[in-house]
């Protein structure tokens, strides 16, 4: 007679899936490593700077949405927050660029804190409709106030005194460690908590899960790494702009998610580099990115809610077994 699984033993299944998964990660890490040295030019090098950006506010949002279960709707209003608050040190305080980059991880992951717990007992569509008012709102006051942040203007930042290839590596370093840290924070009791949470929020309070405290350590952790790409962009970018908290740059983030595979380490990743890199090369062919995305983000919550990480893992068994 088979034995049911056990707690333990669920656990420990959890712990090697993120394993593989992370591994597979490293591995892309690694292939993305070595483009440099095939594509010198300097606008392909910029188009995967950017990529890397968008790559880690996925990274970000999935550990909200994929991991947690708490479906927002601001990973770019953060990414404009942190933006925004190296700008602003910057112009009017002269703060470094390093240190105007560690107060937009403090500042958005403060305001991720304020709203992760002024959203705590929203679920579903009342969620996303929270967060999408406050992504607005946060819009329209960076484009009004017009005498601080010079409105759609955009506000002018210092940049590094570093050329492309360096900032390539230096994107990439940055999404590598966020990388590690998701999945050292995966691999602990508090993934497995965040984990029991999306799955049924109402048999981990039972459990004995603080719900509150993971729920809003999730919104704060989300918004943190999404104030640091933010802040990261500002300086290779030398402006900030409200577009950066536009709806449509949040429906970009989150089809990379639901492309890549919602719930996992590699897929997210991965796919903000085919997303962003297809986005840019639909671009010159018409404009058509929206129509194309959101067909595919149709495509795959209807038929592949695993994403490309689940057909990954699909071609693999299949060709294990042939």
């Amino acid at each position: 007679m088979t034995q049911p699984a056990t707690p333990a033993a669920g656990a420990q299944l959890t712990t090697t899936k993120t394993t593989v998964e992370f591994r597979a990660a490293l591995v892309a890490m690694a292939i993305v490593a070595l483009i440099p040295l095939g594509v010198g030019n300097p606008y392909w090098l910029g188009v995967l700077i950017v990529s890397m950006y968008f790559a880690i506010l996925a990274g970000g949002w999935n550990l909200l949405a994929g991991y947690t279960g708490q479906f927002s709707l601001a990973p770019a209003t953060f990414a404009m927050i942190g933006a925004y608050t190296t700008g602003l040190l910057g112009t009017y305080y002269n703060v470094p660029p390093l240190l105007g980059i560690v107060a937009a991880v403090v500042v958005s992951g403060l305001v991720g804190l304020l709203l992760g717990r002024a959203v705590l007992r929203l679920v579903g569509p009342y969620l996303a409709l929270t967060t999408l008012s406050f992504a607005e709102i946060m819009r329209l006051v960076a484009s009004n106030t017009i005498d601080i942040t010079r409105g759609d203007l955009g506000l002018g930042v210092a940049g590094l005194p570093i050329g492309r290839l360096a900032w390539y590596y230096l994107f990439l370093a940055v999404l590598v460690v966020l990388l590690i840290l998701f999945y050292l924070l995966l691999r602990s009791k508090a993934g497995l908590f965040l984990q029991a949470i999306r799955d049924d929020e109402v048999a981990a309070r039972r459990a004995g899960v603080d719900v509150v405290f993971w729920k809003t350590a999730a919104f704060t952790l989300s918004a943190a790494a999404s104030g640091l790409a933010g802040a990261l962009y500002a300086h290779f970018a030398e402006l900030v702009t409200p577009e950066l908290g536009l709806i449509a740059q949040t429906g970009l983030i989150l089809s990379m998610a639901v492309i890549g595979g919602m719930g996992t380490l590699a897929g997210p990743l991965v796919a903000a580099f085919l997303v962003y890199v297809l986005s840019e090369w639909l671009r010159d062919v018409g404009g058509y990115q929206l129509v194309v995305f959101a067909a595919l983000v149709v495509i795959f919550a209807r038929f592949f809610r695993e994403g490309l990480w689940g057909l990954a893992k699909a071609a693999v068994r299949r060709w294990r077994q042939a």
